[in-house]
């Protein structure tokens, strides 16, 4: 059987059970005597060791066997929740992780773990009362032989059947009905059954099984089944692997004779398994199983794996579909534009009004393709918390993180790259922003300090807010550092704002840091931070006042492939300014220019606004002088920084599909992508952030 079809089920499945054994370790070491919590961690790294058993990754459920073992023994009193023993357990949880990124990315997930099963084993042993057999391993599992027949109700055979066995019985291979008696809290049955036959095809062949496999893989049986094996393993070898299958409560062996394949049978073997408090898994896994004979096979249809943690009927699509549903869509978009384009030149009454009704249809085709690659922050969110743990250990700090909006929804493709930035950010509140408990005691602060991650949405766009209440920007430091480092001067730091001040931290190279260490400090990160969220098409701000606590801002667009733009035109060339940057537009007279520091600026409600006019800084040639006393302005934004863009005309709004240029076209100034407009033409979409700096 062909595991690969499940491999993606399984690592998505598996990130989700690692992160909720993260989530509750975190609220089990702020209630240890919650034993909810552990249940709870114990059901994930329960469902974990089977569903990687099944698929075959035997390092990393006998991890979880072990970190399962210390599990079980908190919950029956055995050993109580103490900081030393979740460390223990949170660097089995790294380390598993760890596994399952390497599967994912195509290794065996296989890891040297020699240090944490030992350090598991030592505090499984170590306790005043010893653990009981309860949580031995498998491998500890005695096989107790039976000398007296036990009467078990046999199978019956056609004449196919018989045959075979009869053959086998002539090539001196053994021939077994075994029965399988599943525990009365198994859940996971049909896991189970494909675990026994994942085990029993690995060293030999199963000729028949009652129920049928369509019957077993349909749980459609109690707490037992049978097969007809062969093989030339011994009974108590059989026994002793499938003995390895969790839930099981017994298992007999019985060999069959040649003449009484029908009839009789002899040298019957029993295991007991001694009776463990095992929680019932959240996750239920069904695998297909199959039957093999030496000319026969039965194989049943692929069944599916499934998780149904909640009622809810969801499926799982990749990404690459959605990417594909996108692209789609967009040429669609694209098309879009082509029929309003002929619809208007054309001014027939049915076309525009079908036309209309189209793009109606089509809004709300996009709203629903775009919700779908909307993805909760809490998948980016969730890591941070035992980051933040290990990280407040290291710097010898007490720091609560708190999540608010974690529900707030962004592109996927958003998500994926706003990662590392957060990650960055946070390490800097900590190392930089959060005080030691001496220092803050001293300054009149609660010891433990509070580092907030909030996300929350405002029109189209996301805002993701890390504050602290640490000791904020030091500005003369600051400024001492940028001077030192060149990037601004003795004279210019005067004439500097609170806020330019803040801002200069983000500069490449700037670093306050008097020791380099692993968490920040190393003289990069904060101006990538900047380059990647600014890529985005987002923007990043800072608030901070000393001895109160700092607030990075982060604003980031909901979607990146469709966006609304105003189209201007410049001669014959058409170029696409969006809408998120513009203020407004607005026709001036040439009389209104003024001039200042050599820099054309208008009085634009009072502010002083400096032009950029975009035929000079794209190179339009001018087929004829342009003339006219009145010019056309955008006036668009970039934080708090104004500019109006000179253009020759207003075409009008419209949504475009952004396309990249490209890799020939790399570092374009000032443009940050194309579109296809309807009448086929191209234009070039103005990157507003560029322009302004």
């Amino acid at each position: 059987m062909d595991l690969n079809q499940y491999l993606e089920m399984f690592i998505e499945e598996s990130k989700e059970h690692l992160q909720a054994c993260s989530d509750n370790l975190l609220e089990l070491e702020k209630n240890p005597d919650d034993l909810s919590l552990v249940n709870e961690i114990f059901r994930s790294a329960h469902t974990l060791k089977g569903m990687s058993a099944t698929m075959g990754y035997e390092d990393l459920a006998d991890l979880t066997h072990k970190m399962e073992n210390v599990l079980d023994a908190i919950r029956n009193h055995k050993i109580n929740v103490q900081t030393e023993v979740l460390d223990v357990v949170f660097e089995s949880v790294d380390h598993l992780e760890e596994m399952i990124m390497d599967i994912a990315n195509g290794g065996d997930g296989k890891r040297d773990v020699k240090d944490t099963v030992a350090k598991l084993k030592a505090i499984e042993s170590g306790q005043p009362i010893t653990v009981p057999s309860a949580v031995q391993t498998e491998q500890e599992i005695a096989v107790t032989v039976i000398e007296e027949p036990v009467q078990v109700s046999h199978m019956q055979y056609d004449d196919y059947e018989k045959t075979v066995l009869q053959q086998s019985s002539e090539q001196e291979y053994n021939a077994y009905e075994i029965t399988v008696i599943l525990r009365e809290d198994c859940l996971l049955k049909a896991a189970r059954v494909f675990m026994v036959f994942d085990i029993l095809e690995k060293n030999g062949d199963v000729i028949k099984s009652v129920p049928s496999a369509d019957q077993l893989e349909e749980e459609k049986f109690d707490q037992q089944f049978q097969v007809a094996f062969i093989t030339m393993d011994s009974a108590e070898e059989i026994q002793k692997k499938i003995m390895k299958v969790s839930e099981i409560d017994k298992v007999i062996v019985t060999k069959l004779s040649q003449e009484l394949f029908t009839t009789s049978a002899t040298e019957v073997t029993q295991v007991d398994v001694p009776a463990t408090v095992t929680a019932v898994p959240e996750v239920q896994v069904e695998q297909q199983v199959t039957v093999n004979s030496d000319s026969k096979q039965k194989t049943n249809t692929p069944s599916k794996v499934q998780a149904q943690q909640n009622a809810s009927k969801t499926i799982r699509v990749s990404i690459e579909r959605l990417d594909i549903l996108m692209n789609l869509f967009e040429e669609l978009v694209i098309d879009r534009g082509r029929l309003q384009s002929i619809s208007t030149d054309v001014n027939h009454p049915e076309l525009n009004e079908t036309v209309e009704r189209m793009s109606r249809t089509m809004g709300d085709l996009q709203n629903i393709v775009l919700t779908m690659r909307m993805v909760p922050v809490e998948t980016v969110f969730n890591r941070f918390p035992k980051m933040v743990r290990s990280l407040s250990r290291d710097l010898h700090k007490k720091i609560n993180l708190e999540i608010i909006g974690a529900e707030t929804e962004l592109d996927r493709t958003v998500i994926d790259e706003i990662g590392d930035p957060l990650v960055h950010l946070i390490r800097n509140s900590l190392d930089h922003g959060i005080e030691s408990p001496e220092v803050r005691v001293a300054k009149g602060k609660p010891e433990e300090g509070t580092v907030i991650l909030r996300a929350y949405h405002s029109g189209n766009y996301v805002f993701i807010e890390i504050e602290d209440d640490g000791a904020g920007i030091n500005k003369e430091k600051v400024l001492a550092k940028a001077i030192s480092r060149g990037i601004i001067t003795k004279e210019s730091a005067n004439s500097l704002s609170d806020k330019q001040i803040n801002e200069l931290i983000l500069a490449s190279g700037f670093s306050t840091a008097e020791v380099i260490s692993d968490i920040s400090g190393r003289g990069v990160g904060l101006d990538v931070v900047k380059t990647t969220i600014e890529s985005l098409g987002g923007s990043i701000s800072i608030e901070s006042t000393q001895d109160v606590g700092s607030i990075f801002s982060i604003q980031l667009p909901l979607t990146l492939s469709i966006i609304s733009v105003m189209l201007v035109e410049i001669e014959e060339e058409i170029y696409a300014i969006p809408l998120s940057s513009i203020i407004e537009t607005s026709i001036i007279k040439k009389s209104d220019i003024l001039n200042a520091h050599n820099q054309k600026v208008i009085d634009f409600r009072g502010k002083v606004v400096p032009l950029i006019y975009l035929e000079e800084i794209f190179d339009v040639p001018r087929s004829n002088e342009f003339d006219d006393e009145y010019q056309s302005v955008v006036i668009v934004r970039k934080g708090e920084k104004l500019a109006g863009l000179v253009v020759d005309s207003f075409i009008g709004q419209q949504e475009i599909v952004l396309k990249s240029l490209g890799n020939y076209l790399t570092n374009i100034f000032a443009i940050s992508g194309a579109t296809i407009l309807g009448n086929g033409k191209v234009a070039l979409i103005v990157d507003c952030n560029a322009l302004m700096k």
